[in-house]
């Protein structure tokens, strides 16, 4: 491997890895302590960090240097080894019957940390389109779930619409309930009232943001 694919490996590696943490840039700079801009640059293959730095990041993540440099990172690299893992379905479709979250189509099943599963009831899906880009959930990223039928203010949930699962941003005022996106430019939000929420059912919370490769 040449020097230029070393350097953009270790680009796509690192930015992988972060998003698996649900770290922004910022949060990964200040555990390194660099900034922003220079995480930015290392994920765009402008720069490469020092030896020690390099060390850095393989702690922070729980891996071997060497991971860091080759061409796929699994989901098994991101955790311990001692941690016992289970497996967790990857949910395809779904449907919501007064109230009840039914499974209708089950895609696999991806080994997961057992410590990420507590206390709750898991499943992922799979990021499909671009209206979360801005919360760095891209398409094909794989998203752990925890069912439960409401979230907090703001927090990003999975939610049924007709019989497609979206994830939004969900606000409450007055009654009204809001789905927005993180891409704005593009997606307006969506409002709805007490009176029509029949076809709209949260199903879960995002937890992690995984990078399944």
């Amino acid at each position: 491997m040449d020097d230029k694919k070393i350097v953009e490996v270790f680009a796509s590696n690192i930015h992988n890895l972060r998003k698996s943490k649900n770290m922004t840039q910022s949060d990964f700079a200040d555990l390194l302590g660099v900034s922003p801009s220079t995480i930015s640059d290392w994920e765009k293959a402008k720069k490469y960090p020092r030896a020690g730095t390099i060390e850095k990041i393989a702690s922070t993540f729980g891996i071997y240097k060497s991971k860091l440099f080759e061409e796929q990172i699994s989901v098994t690299d991101l955790y311990d080894g001692d941690d016992e893992v289970v497996p967790v379905p990857i949910i395809g479709r779904v449907s919501c019957g007064n109230g009840v979250l039914n499974i209708d189509e089950i895609e696999g099943m991806e080994d997961t940390p057992k410590s990420w599963v507590r206390g709750g009831d898991f499943f992922y899906v799979r990021a499909e389109g671009d209206s979360m880009i801005n919360a760095r959930i891209f398409p094909g990223d794989l998203l752990l779930i925890r069912k439960q039928n409401d979230v907090e203010e703001g927090e990003i949930a999975a939610v049924l619409i007709g019989e497609k699962v979206y994830l939004k941003r969900v606000f409450k005022n007055d009654g009204i309930m809001v789905l927005q996106s993180e891409n704005p430019e593009k997606y307006g939000p969506i409002f709805r009232t007490a009176d029509n929420y029949e076809n709209i059912q949260i199903i879960g919370k995002l937890k992690k943001i995984v990078i399944d490769m």
